[in-house]
């Protein structure tokens, strides 16, 4: 069901923060690099009463459909110039993840096992295989995979490159948010470009949290700060029940983590992002499938001159949110609190395009 939350442990003002421009360097120096489109949608925005709405769009993201490759890329290449540089790298995955993973370790000449749960879809499983790692299809959910990951780690002494981080288990997901920094500065850099206002609210899918790490990073380095909010599946709500308890500590999710949008099917909150994520995030929702399916339709039959979008299920769970907030009389006092109206300019985050075309096809097209 569509909830939400207001945080009473944000804490306001300008959070230094190191400067990304290694993590920038390093990405252009990738083979394939380029900017992802940050695409306006005006027509959207008029529809949703809305001054503006911007689509930083990384279905097209080193030809993997993903986001996911800024962070894996970034953390391998910090441990390949480390004390012990890996020869196997493991990681459990919902699909991007996991693909990313494999794609980075082909590139640098290591093995890679990917645990992912065996109810994903199967084009997302065959995608990291034909990235040659060895697949371990996992009869749990996500978080039972990241358990399988870590111990098959310690017994065969393997390397996890994880974006959620656990306890004995918080440096390279730290590593993985700085490399999802580089996603940010391209839109920072697009908009001045452009000459567009800057964002007055930006909408980032929760997952485990390592996304909304990097966008708390990046906005609360900067003196002119928008509004962030969280967007999770009412199944996957683990960051809004950590935010909810009373002391705001990591608790995990009561919910299926059965969602439609599967790369946010989390029980448990990332150590490693959870401290900045509880400073830094000012509303935190929870959303039901129809809202992602109803993005993901909305985007890829746009009206009134707006680009057309491929956007997975996941990689709609931003706009969701603020389709949510829009059209849920419920969502009115979270409407209310983020000032949503015909003054404001809101940055979604497509993080996926079709990465199971079947369910794109069924759920956009209408097709069996």
């Amino acid at each position: 069901m569509i909830n939400f939350r207001i945080n009473r442990f944000f804490v306001p003002g300008v959070v230094p923060h190191a400067a990304r421009s290694a993590v920038r360097e390093f990405h252009r120096g990738l083979p394939g690099y380029e900017a992802t489109p940050l695409h306006r949608c005006d027509g959207l925005a008029r529809a949703f009463g809305l001054a503006g709405i911007l689509v930083k769009d990384e279905s097209r993201r080193f030809g993997l459909e993903a986001f996911k490759a800024l962070g894996a890329s970034w953390a391998m290449e910090r441990l390949r110039n480390g004390r012990s540089a890996p020869t196997t790298v493991t990681t459990a995955t919902d699909g991007n993840h996991g693909r990313a993973v494999a794609w980075a370790a082909r590139r640098l000449g290591y093995e890679a096992v990917v645990f992912i749960p065996a109810h994903s879809a199967p084009a997302r499983v065959e995608k990291i295989r034909r990235e040659g790692a060895r697949v371990e299809l996992v009869h749990g959910t996500y978080d039972e995979a990241v358990a399988l990951a870590e111990e098959s780690a310690r017994r065969n002494g393997w390397q996890v490159v994880s974006d959620t981080g656990y306890d004995g288990y918080l440096e390279v997901p730290h590593w993985i948010a700085e490399g999802y920094s580089t996603l940010f500065e391209e839109a920072a850099e697009q908009i001045a470009s452009a000459a567009l206002p800057p964002p007055d609210v930006v909408l980032v899918q929760a997952g485990v949290g390592s996304l909304l790490h990097a966008a708390v990073d990046h906005f609360r380095g900067l003196t002119r700060q928008p509004m962030i909010v969280a967007v999770e599946p009412a199944q996957s709500d683990a960051l809004f029940a950590s935010i909810g308890s009373a002391d705001g500590r990591p608790t995990p999710s009561a919910g299926k983590q059965d969602s439609i949008m599967a790369g946010l099917n989390c029980g448990a909150v990332s150590l490693a992002a959870w401290p900045t994520v509880r400073r830094g995030v000012e509303l935190f929702l929870t959303i039901d499938d129809r809202h992602a399916a109803t993005a993901m339709q909305e985007l890829a039959r746009p009206g009134e001159g707006d680009p057309p979008i491929v956007a997975g299920e996941s990689g709609a769970a931003g706009l969701a949110g603020l389709l949510a907030l829009i059209r849920e009389p419920g969502l009115a006092p979270a409407k209310e609190s983020l000032r949503l109206g015909s003054a404001t300019r809101v940055l979604v985050i497509n993080t996926e395009g079709a990465t199971d075309p079947d369910g794109y096809a069924r759920i956009v097209h209408g097709e069996r």
